[in-house]
């Protein structure tokens, strides 16, 4: 009887929720929330509650935790794709804008207000004018994300270290999958995470940082494709 199926574990980005996955046509996937104060934490209670071996594709933040994840545990990933993110430790101006997000919220800003202020870095110039779609669904993410949780993400972006030295740890095979048009996570910092790992590939879509929502059958063809061509090798049961 053949094995069943590493199953597929989604991990969405700072502010944002299930939603960002909900075109993607990924069915059956485990969409776990962000909610503790730090990386470390967040890998604890992933592992704890995740099955024994999983597929994990990480957007942002999602995808930063899940680099940290199977660098913990990678007996645990069968694969990884990583989508509009970043291996490096962050910035002094990275860190000083979570911290003023973070001022902000206990001001009385809610997660919506946070989420407007930075519509055209998410979904690009265009699409933020011209979608209005679109910027409902991003806006009303940071509604369901709630500002207890999101301040809990705040505070773990505040605990990233660098992860692109220690990428060429990583043998499981690995998706890299990047926004053109992204101004928060931009072409290059996907090419240096391919470039650490032993077996990576990376594709490019035209897109800006929300990828999964804005390209959802694009970016859902891509996803199931690796999987297959994974599975057709013998690395993903």
């Amino acid at each position: 009887m053949p094995a069943a199926a590493s199953p597929l574990v989604l991990l969405a980005g700072l502010n944002c929720t299930a939603d960002l996955w909900a075109d993607d046509v990924l069915d059956g996937a485990i969409r776990p929330l962000l909610d503790r104060p730090s990386i470390a934490d967040q890998i604890s209670a992933l592992l704890t509650d995740l099955p024994d071996r999983f597929v994990l594709v990480g957007h942002s933040l999602g995808g930063i935790v899940g680099m940290a994840l199977a660098l913990a545990a990678p007996e645990r990933v069968a694969g990884l794709c990583l989508v509009s993110t970043n291996a490096k430790e962050p910035t002094d101006v990275q860190r000083d804008g979570w911290r003023g997000w973070l001022t902000r919220l206990d001001a009385g800003a809610s997660p919506r207000d946070l989420q407007q202020s930075i519509l055209a870095p998410l979904l690009g110039e265009a699409p933020a004018r011209d979608r209005p779609d679109l910027v409902d669904r991003v806006l009303r993410m940071g509604d369901d994300t709630g500002a207890e949780r999101l301040r809990a993400q705040l505070r773990m972006q505040l605990t990233r270290t660098d992860l692109l030295a220690r990428l060429p740890e990583l043998s499981i095979p690995a998706l890299v999958v990047s926004g053109l048009d992204d101004a928060i996570c931009p072409p290059h910092f996907h090419t240096e995470i391919v470039s650490a790992m032993p077996d990576a590939r990376l594709v490019s879509l035209d897109a800006g940082h929300l990828l999964p929502l804005e390209r959802p059958r694009e970016f859902g063809r891509l996803v199931r494709s690796w999987m297959s061509q994974q599975r057709l090798a013998g690395v993903v049961a």
